[in-house]
């Protein structure tokens, strides 16, 4: 048992010794900028007094007006045909039932087969 752990430990040094690799050090990075210490300034100043991109809603601002063409009473009206129709996010959107085209077959015609149907009139006798 004892032979066992010595091999196993001996194995896992193997292995961390073989996965370390040295890291090279180059020393401090020069800094490279062409911009010069006032214009610094000034983009700080901008910056500092302008909003933060980062906070929260930040971009929930209210949408600007846009100036169309379109007359108000057709906006107007397309607003209210909106309105008026089924909501597509809603959950079961499209499950209800299915419109029925406009056929050729009388209502009345309709009526009274449904009407026969339901009395049992063209039902066979048993």
């Amino acid at each position: 048992m004892k032979i066992s752990k010595t091999i196993a430990a001996a194995a896992l040094s193997m292995l961390a010794a073989a996965g370390v690799q040295a890291e090279t050090y180059q020393g401090v990075h020069s800094i490279s900028s062409t911009v010069s210490r006032s214009a610094v300034n000034v983009q700080a100043v901008v910056a500092a007094h302008s909003e933060n991109p980062y906070a929260e809603g930040a971009s929930s601002h209210v949408a600007p007006v846009s100036s169309g063409n379109v007359a108000r009473a057709t906006v107007r009206s397309q607003a209210v045909v909106a309105a008026h129709s089924a909501d597509p996010y809603a959950e079961g959107y499209g499950q209800g039932v299915t419109p029925a085209p406009a056929g050729s077959v009388d209502r009345a015609t309709v009526r009274a087969a449904a009407r026969a149907a339901a009395h049992g009139v063209d039902q066979l006798a048993l």
